[in-house]
């Protein structure tokens, strides 16, 4: 039934809460949200948006299949909008009713005013919505906050030309406001301001898009909330990759009478004498960030919170004086500090003194605390125990594999003694074409650059040391030619093609799901590419048995990209 329109309130302070939630924490998730909330009724906000299943954090997959973790957020909830008052906040949690719904609860006055309950569920890259949840097929209803008709929609909801947003619009919201948990990858801010900006100038009205922070497993929740006005222009954005909670004066223009049910949440602030006259905050479009730097952040922020909400205080790096150690190893300073870093150097018969020094080097630079624990003896132990299997045969990709098995060994030794996270150090390149040993150095909790190409590594090292201004990270460490140092003289390029023609193909047979003749048509060599492509696929099983890692691309390695390994589709 069509409602009237009530008295206009023209402006509207509102918040965006960008918080960095914990999966299965439910009782830490609503402190968090509390105190923020508290913050936003502090600073006279009319609203205060959180990010979607702020409750349960985001995502909290088969968890929703237990029914005593639904019933424990529902309490939580509950427990949330008792502390509530005339500040509304919209607040994402798993509803159960008959069927399990991704809804958004607008609470204040102590209570649940209401609910939204999200209508698009994407099943598609790391998500999987549509194995826990519904879809709810109406628009409304819609919230009278601050005597302003306001709209909530969740996350996907936004993105769709055909969801919601626009139709709310219509039927006489003058405010929309998103809640998400809208994973990071490289360039993912410029295309949700782009959406955003779509959808309000489609609906001609401001949308306020609030967005999870932090680390879970493999993904980075990059903040960077957004306030977007009628026009589709940016009047607000928070900070990346940290907690922030973004406060704006909004302008509506209310358009005519609401054509859905219309819940009163919270009266016209005019009409409430007992609340002050509110001093307008500053503007704060917080700058985005370049994109390699952009990039570091994440892999930090990653890094941090896998770490941290493990229960780890500590992690260990092998160093090998390589780039790939290197950058990790500052990548895990800057997430932990240098006091919880812990390089290992392993020098074998084979490591070069440069590369023995660029290590050291690097310690001293970073200030962590390093040790150097030789494995020629157990080398030499290994092949004279293998020495009668082995007779009459070549030393070849056996022994060279056997160095860093013994590598792995000892840095999972020393996690078991110390209680350290043993952080790898492959890279993109090297995890797509197997070019990494099982059970050497695959093995560790926590693989911070797998999503990361070898050529985007460098970037991130010149960066960080442009941003130190100095060289943080040994320039040697850059610009020497990369080497496993598994056997004299060996050097990357030996087993692997050059860098510069092996990434582009792994991002388009990986990343684009392009075919061997795509590849081929777009203008790469033949034998290299069918060379790249059954690499990659010969090696899904070591991927499989690979730590979790930071994900920086529209594809990563893992939940993203789910091929069999058993599989003779020639590419």
């Amino acid at each position: 039934m069509a409602a009237p329109y009530p008295a206009p309130v023209h402006r509207l302070r509102v918040a965006a809460a960008q918080l960095d939630l914990v999966v299965g924490d439910l009782a830490g998730n609503a402190e968090r949200v509390l105190a923020a909330y508290a913050e936003a009724a502090a600073a006279g906000c009319d609203l205060v948006a959180f990010p979607e299943l702020a409750v349960t954090g985001y995502p909290p997959e088969d968890l929703l299949l237990r029914p005593a973790f639904v019933a424990e957020a529902r309490r939580r909830l509950d427990e949330i909008a008792s502390a509530t008052g005339t500040t509304a906040a919209v607040v994402g949690f798993p509803e159960v009713d008959g069927a399990c719904f991704n809804s958004a609860a607008v609470l204040a006055h102590g209570r649940i005013q209401g609910v939204y309950r999200k209508h698009l569920l994407p099943n598609y890259a790391v998500f999987d919505e549509e194995r826990y949840f519904e879809p709810w097929p109406d628009d409304g209803p819609l919230f009278a906050v601050g005597g302003v008709p306001v709209a909530v929609t969740v996350c996907e909801d936004a993105w769709s030309p055909t969801g919601p947003v626009v139709t709310q619009a219509r039927a006489g919201a003058a405010l929309v406001v998103n809640v998400n948990a809208s994973p990071y990858s490289a360039g993912r801010l410029a295309e949700r301001e782009a959406m955003l900006a779509g959808r309000a100038r489609a609906a001609g009205v401001p949308i306020v898009y609030v967005n999870l922070v932090g680390g879970q497993d493999e993904l980075v929740f990059d903040g960077g909330s957004l306030v977007v006005d009628a026009t589709g222009a940016v009047v607000a954005r928070a900070r990346q990759f940290t907690e922030d909670l973004l406060v704006v004066d909004l302008e509506v223009a209310p358009a005519g009478p609401v054509a859905l049910p219309l819940v009163t949440v919270t009266g016209p602030r005019e009409a409430d004498p007992a609340r002050p006259t509110r001093p307008a905050p500053p503007a704060r479009i917080e700058p985005v960030l370049p994109p390699v730097h952009e990039v570091y952040e994440a892999l930090v922020l990653g890094t941090r919170d896998y770490v941290t909400k493990n229960g780890f205080t500590d992690v260990l790096v092998g160093l090998s004086g390589g780039v790939d150690s290197s950058l990790v190893a500052a990548v895990a300073v800057d997430a932990l500090g240098a006091d919880h870093v812990h390089g290992v150097l392993m020098p074998s018969r084979f490591s070069s003194d440069h590369s023995v020094g660029d290590a050291e080097l690097l310690v001293a630079n970073l200030g962590i605390r390093a040790t150097t624990v030789p494995i020629e003896p157990a080398h030499a132990a290994f092949l004279a125990m293998l020495a009668d299997s082995f007779a009459g045969l070549e030393p070849g990709l056996a022994e060279e594999n056997l160095q860093a098995r013994i590598r792995g060994t000892i840095l999972m030794t020393m996690s078991n003694k110390f209680g350290w996270m043993v952080l790898t150090t492959a890279n993109k390149s090297e995890t797509a074409t197997g070019y990494s040993t099982l059970y050497g150095d695959m093995a560790g909790g926590y693989a911070v650059i797998k999503d990361v190409p070898k050529l985007l590594v460098y970037a991130l090292c010149e960066d960080r040391n442009a941003r130190a201004g100095r060289a943080l990270i040994p320039e040697a460490v850059i610009t020497k030619p990369p080497s496993a140092e598994l056997r004299p003289g060996q050097l990357d390029r030996d087993s692997l093609p050059d860098y510069a023609e092996l990434d582009p193909i792994v991002e388009g047979y990986v990343e684009l799901d392009r075919s061997i003749a795509d590849l081929v048509a777009a203008g790469h060599d033949p034998d290299v590419v069918r060379r790249v492509a059954g690499l990659v696929d010969r090696n899904e099983y070591k991927r499989r048995q690979a730590a979790p890692g930071v994900r920086v691309s529209p594809k990563a390695f893992g939940k993203d990209r789910r091929l069999p390994i058993t599989n003779r589709w020639p590419g």
